[in-house]
């Protein structure tokens, strides 16, 4: 996976003490992603737009907003999360991962 002609803000997002990192490209089309990394560890995020992950290194477990259960995401696949939700993610090994927005 690539992208071309993007740019990108040189401030990373930096969230838990450093253990999730960022940083925010926009493509020609006015799309905006993440790039990011998350170490170990078990977070809650929130969301203002549709998200939609996509696990590119790693492993890790996702528990949306009022979901019953935790659903495993390994390399290759991707999940949603709704605007205006939230989620638990637990970051089983180290993820490398793209976060598209809207």
């Amino acid at each position: 996976m690539s992208f071309k002609n993007v740019e990108v803000k040189k401030k990373a997002n930096v969230y838990h003490d450093g253990k999730v990192t960022s940083r925010t490209v926009i493509t020609p089309q006015g799309e905006m992603k993440t790039l990011g990394v998350m170490l170990p560890g078990t977070f809650r995020f929130s969301t203002q737009a549709p998200e939609r992950i996509d696990v590119i290194q790693g492993h890790c477990r996702v528990k949306i907003a009022d979901a019953q259960g935790w659903t495993d995401y390994e390399a290759g696949q991707s999940f949603d999360i709704p605007g205006n939700s939230s989620f638990e993610i637990e970051i089983v090994t180290l993820l490398d991962y793209v976060c598209n927005f809207g």
